[in-house]
């Protein structure tokens, strides 16, 4: 007679999976699946009495019962992070994958591919998936008749595809069909995890492609149109935001209508995810020139500035951003200044300082080489706000409301009150920016306000030059150069180029000249204008003068000096005690 066997100990269960019957087998992993459905810590005391090794043996079992219910423990206990390190080294991946194979039962599929979509998180096993060829069954199951096998392969399949190499070899397998299917289940889940699916896969070019080839974006712009489907929308736009970036995609979605229809649907949309995701995508497809010539087209720009006037400091960020991008084509360029610039100064007094920084970021682009849309930011009262913007506590805020001041320069008006302002010195505080871009941009905006004698004077009273003559030093090749340039223009007048001279800019722009990497035109150009103006220095250190260079009243000869020696003040040498050198000529014809 059969002996029943009772017992509440699991781990007289445990011992109970090396019975050679099948049926005390089947009845155990039965057992062992119930306790480990009731929480992580019976998972863990299975783990502890080395069920998992029993259990794995039984993946090859030849009774299909005793196969099924050994694969659904593993199913259940794959969600906990010590049992998947155990499985890793038991390398349980591949007995599992011959278990999706389409004879086997539809629940062995089940908690197969629920234990593979656990294991996929870590990146050793969604290589051990692919070299163990997983991915084909795994596509083949998103066909199952099962909504609990469809879903745990698309999970497995979405995560196995954040690595590049098997994005490739699932659409080498056809995995486009079957995911654009998904998006039909009654399930929101399955439609979610497909879209991020595609999402991933279609940041290649080959699968955009494939997409419009199937007229699989018809399918997702119909979605956009469903509102039904509202809780898909941010998915399925991020799949399009992909394709925007592809011009042979594009021009698909344009022919049939879709962009239009895609435009409509943002227009409308007040959720802030679609509308920030939206303005990413922009940005992203704007890089190519192609592209910002269709988006011009379909009037972007109209959707863009609609965007700066909403609520949502995160979609305002965005949209800042996408007029940046926009700005390479030149139309848009004129489109998006005329309308979108006093808005843009609005946003400079946000309290957001993201905001702020991509807010002045795209003032930046559209004023570059726009006189037009420079004197359409003076006209929107724009310098008070950009000079505050001076003090704002990100580099990049501040590296470009520089930008935009010195755009603004190139008009006298427009230079001549931000000089009321105090320009040089803010720029004094901005040369000691320890930001590279900063430093760059303060120094070329020194040499475009430095043409003016008051401005120099400013800077001069500001203490500005000493950090000024600091950045001749810079490894940075570009902060370097314009620090070069700004120190030629600083020494127009004999004041400015004697102090100049007094913090060392004489010996830093001659070891630079002596350099083939570091030289550049203006440090040539910056040594001959402080020379030219500062004439007792250069007749000691070159022993000519040229016939531009015009002797006034406190002009002296030292003679000589020697390379590395201090040039000393007319003051400095007065308080020397007499020698038998040669005599000091000092001209005071007053």
């Amino acid at each position: 007679d059969p002996l029943l066997i009772e017992s509440k100990a699991p781990a007289t269960v445990v011992l109970m999976l090396s019975s050679p019957e099948n049926d005390v087998l089947a009845k155990a992993c039965d057992a062992l699946y119930k306790y480990a459905s009731k929480g992580d810590e019976n998972k863990l005391t299975l783990l502890g009495l080395g069920a998992l090794e029993h259990l794995y043996k039984l993946l090859s079992h030849e009774d299909r019962i005793v196969r099924r219910n050994a694969v659904m423990v593993f199913g259940i206990m794959a969600s906990n992070h010590d049992v998947k390190k155990l499985l890793r080294e038991l390398d349980v991946t591949n007995s599992l994958i011959p278990q999706l194979a389409p004879e086997e039962d539809v629940v062995i599929h089940e908690f197969a591919t629920l234990c593979l979509a656990h294991m996929a998180v870590e990146y050793t096993t969604k290589v051990k998936i692919f070299e163990q060829g997983g991915l084909e069954p795994l596509i083949r199951l998103l066909g199952s008749p099962d909504p609990d096998v469809k879903k745990n392969s698309v999970e497995c399949i979405y995560l196995l595809v954040q690595d590049f190499q098997n994005r490739a070899a699932v659409r080498e397998l056809n995995v486009i069909p079957p995911l654009l299917g998904l998006l039909e289940s009654e399930y929101p889940v399955i439609q979610l995890l497909a879209l991020q699916t595609l999402e991933v896969i279609s940041k290649d070019r080959e699968t955009r492609i494939i997409l419009g080839e199937i007229k699989g974006l018809d399918l997702l712009l119909n979605i956009l149109e469903n509102n039904e489907l509202s809780d898909l929308h941010i998915e399925t736009l991020a799949v399009l935001g992909n394709c925007l970036e592809d011009v042979y995609a594009l021009q698909l979605i344009q022919l049939t209508g879709g962009l239009k229809k895609l435009l409509s649907f943002l227009e409308v949309s007040t959720v802030p995810d679609i509308q920030k995701n939206a303005a990413k995508a922009i940005t992203k497809a704007a890089y190519d020139a192609e592209i910002r010539k269709i988006l011009h087209w379909e009037d972007i720009e109209k959707f863009l500035l609609s965007l700066l006037e909403t609520n949502n400091d995160d979609v305002k960020v965005a949209a800042s951003q996408a007029i940046s991008a926009m700005c390479e084509n030149i139309d848009s360029k004129n489109v998006l200044g005329l309308q979108g610039i006093p808005q843009l100064v609005k946003l400079l007094s946000s309290d957001n300082e993201e905001v702020k920084e991509a807010a002045v970021t795209a003032l930046t682009n559209l004023t570059t080489a726009s006189p037009r849309n420079a004197s359409l930011v003076a006209e929107a009262g724009g310098i008070e706000p950009l000079m505050n913007t001076l003090n704002a506590r990100r580099d990049g805020a501040v590296a470009n409301a520089i930008a935009v001041l010195t755009n603004l320069s190139l008009q006298e008006a427009s230079r001549v009150r931000i000089q009321s302002h105090g320009i040089m010195s803010a720029l004094a505080g901005r040369l000691r920016s320890t930001n590279s871009q900063v430093q760059s941009r303060a120094a070329f905006a020194v040499a475009a306000f430095g043409c003016d004698a008051d401005a120099r004077a400013e800077l001069r009273n500001a203490r500005g030059l000493r950090p000024l003559v600091r950045l001749l030093h810079s490894k940075n090749e570009e902060v370097r150069r314009n620090a070069c340039w700004a120190v030629m223009i600083c020494a127009s007048d004999e004041l400015t180029a004697v102090e100049l001279c007094n913090l060392g800019a004489l010996d830093i722009l001659e070891e630079i000249n002596l350099s083939t990497k570091r030289k550049n035109n203006f440090s040539e150009a910056a040594l001959e204008k402080l020379l030219d103006n500062n004439l007792p220095q250069k007749y000691s250190r070159t022993g000519y003068l040229s016939s531009s260079n015009i002797i006034t009243n406190g002009f002296y000869d030292c003679g000589l000096i020697k390379h590395g020696k201090k040039f000393l003040s007319l003051e400095e040498l007065s308080k020397q005690e007499l020698t038998d050198r040669r005599a000091i000529i000092f001209i005071n014809a007053k």
